[in-house]
């Protein structure tokens, strides 16, 4: 069976397994009274079980211990492991030495008792997380990675706050120089307003003597005009 064929095949039944503990979980099942009798999957799960490692012992038989044929085996350790009291009915990858006659290993496994409802285990749900035995140092360098695009992150941010600072700056320069600009404008107006009152105050002035001597200018005005004619008719 070809990789490819595998790890569909442990993809499926990672998917039955998920479906059955959620099963599992629902108070219904366990009050069911047919709960024992339903097998949620097992016959497929089995059947797929064997399959996959058939599949993994040919791979390792023809490839050696590779690292898909690992990751396949810690796969298949897991899913046999979830299936917590049925665990049984699916064989283990490295089967144990036989400390039993012949005839004994050839009986056919009795599948245990269903367990009651007082001592029903409580399923751990899968995740695909790392394990613990993770190489420290693919952790140290990852993180010392994370910290380095974290320290250049920071340094863009400070530079960025540095650059908006500089730009507040200029910007409250050039207010103080446009309200000093202003302010100017505001002395000039008051100055060119009070000389506008200044002038027509003398305007007003003007305005009132004229009329006041508008009788006497008259009639200076109009001597003016006889001396003119006399000296005229004279010549």
């Amino acid at each position: 069976m070809s990789l490819a064929k595998l790890t569909s095949t442990s993809t499926q039944t990672l998917s039955l397994l998920l479906e059955r503990q959620r099963l599992q979980t629902f108070p219904a099942f366990s009050a069911s009274s047919d709960a024992a009798s339903d097998p949620l999957h097992l016959p497929q799960i089995r059947k797929n079980m064997g399959q996959l490692r058939a599949g993994i012992l040919d791979m390792e038989a023809k490839e050696g211990r590779t690292q898909s044929a690992q990751l396949l085996r810690n796969q298949y350790g897991r899913m046999r492991a979830m299936l917590g009291n049925d665990a049984g009915l699916v064989e283990p990858l490295d089967n144990p030495e036989p400390s039993t006659s012949r005839a004994e290993s050839e009986l056919p496994l009795i599948p245990p008792p269903p367990p009651s409802k007082d001592t029903e285990p409580i399923y751990t749900p899968y995740t695909d997380d790392p394990q613990g035995d993770a190489d420290p140092g693919i952790m140290l360098q990852t993180q010392r990675r994370l910290m380095d695009e974290q320290d250049e992150h920071l340094d863009r941010l400070s530079q960025s706050v540095g650059r908006q600072h500089h730009i507040s700056l200029q910007i409250n320069d050039e207010l103080d120089v446009h309200t000093g600009l202003l302010q100017e404008l505001d002395t000039d107006l008051d100055q060119t307003g009070n000389r506008l009152t200044s002038a027509r105050r003398r305007l007003d002035r003007v305005a009132r003597g004229a009329k006041e001597n508008s009788s006497a200018m008259a009639i200076g005005l109009l001597i003016l005009i006889l001396l003119l004619l006399i000296i005229i008719f004279k010549t």
